[in-house]
């Protein structure tokens, strides 16, 4: 590790691993971002230009209102009765929700009939999206397991890149797991540690891997999408899973480090950065598809955000603005939707309780 300020967190982690020996790296990410007193998302507003990323949402009301089209859409298309439950997992600041209930208002009777249930643990976070939401009536969960049952859309957008993982590396022994270890001067580092990947999971993974290789797991990410595919094939509704990440399970080191808009070291800063690893989608889609769920997609997020009709609306917004503001436009549409910005690299999974494909995710 080069050498930067250590933070408090970073001495605990330390003095943690000089006790008890070596930690995993979904242990290391887990309190990094969610240490009770120096967690990354206890106690940080990591959301903007003033943070430490920007996301969809932040970057373009465009985004939630397409969001909240499909979502009301989906409550037309399957006629679900109230109350229906309006979930979002890992809302930030509350942006993505406020856009989405701005659409959902055009249709009163819609609107009448959601109760809003937002997933977030940090206080910070919940602080500001009391805030923001104020002219709403809102129920605040730590876990998925306290709202109620009933008819349910849910949207996740940036939740599951930010959920512990497990990385396996391809030794000459066979998959050993990669820890968070201590080097001879006391300072954080990677090493293989004793655990190892069982020939169910090697299986499963489907690969053709070679000395070096890494897998990344994420049994949390797994059991979140279970959930809401037994709560979708038991009540009906539809999810929207947004992030960043690959189809199909794939070898490759994707953790990473993010601070002021800047890549860093996944061994400094703890606390004060963001740690996140692309998002295994065809994992999420096999683990809402065991619990009787349909999983449509992934697509890429510029392709289900131009199916929606982002161009079509991003021109209605413009209609009257100056030059200024419509150019600003188009750099957003472009930003959310090129193939070499977010259109490919971000992608959309649809989970629902039916195999008949919602827009935009017909073949």
């Amino acid at each position: 590790m080069t050498g930067s300020a250590s933070t408090p967190l970073q001495e605990k982690i330390k003095k943690r691993i000089a006790d008890h020996g070596p930690m995993t790296v979904a242990e290391y990410m887990a309190l990094c971002l969610s240490d009770p007193e120096h967690g990354y998302y206890m106690r940080q507003q990591p959301f903007g230009a003033k943070g430490d990323f920007t996301t969809a949402p932040e970057i373009s009301q465009l985004f939630g209102e397409l969001i909240g089209a499909w979502l009301l859409h989906q409550w037309l298309s399957q006629d679900l009765k109230g109350p229906v439950h309006l979930v979002e997992m890992g809302p930030g600041r509350g942006t993505l929700m406020k856009d989405i209930l701005r659409v959902i208002s055009l249709r009163p009777q819609m609107l009448a009939n959601i109760q809003i249930h937002l997933v977030e643990t940090s206080p910070s976070l919940r602080k500001a999206q009391r805030k923001l939401l104020k002219a709403y009536s809102i129920k605040w969960h730590d876990t998925l397991d306290t709202i109620p049952e009933g008819p349910t859309l849910l949207v996740a957008n940036e939740l599951f890149d930010a959920l512990p993982i497990h990385q396996y590396q391809l030794t000459d022994t066979g998959w050993r797991e990669r820890c968070v270890g201590l080097d001879e001067d006391g300072n954080l580092t990677f090493g293989i540690g004793s655990g190892t990947l069982s020939p169910a999971d090697v299986a499963k993974a489907n690969l053709q891997a070679k000395i070096g290789d890494t897998l990344e797991l994420s049994p949390a990410s797994n059991a979140i999408a279970s959930q809401i595919g037994h709560r979708l094939k038991a009540n009906g509704g539809a999810a929207l899973l947004i992030d960043y990440g690959y189809a199909k399970t794939a070898t490759g080191d994707t953790f990473q480090a993010l601070k002021k808009h800047e890549y860093v070291s996944t061994l400094e800063h703890c606390g004060e950065a963001d740690l996140t690893a692309h998002v295994n989608f065809q994992a999420l889609a096999n683990a809402a598809a065991a619990e009787g769920a349909t999983a449509h997609g992934p697509i890429g997020q510029g392709q289900f955000l131009l199916g929606l009709g982002l161009l079509e609306r991003a021109g209605q917004l413009g209609a009257g603005k100056s030059t200024l503001d419509q150019d600003q436009i188009r750099k957003d549409v472009e930003r959310l939707a090129a193939d070499d910005q977010m259109g490919t690299l971000f992608k959309v999974l649809c989970i629902s309780n039916t195999s008949e494909q919602p827009i935009p995710f017909q073949n």
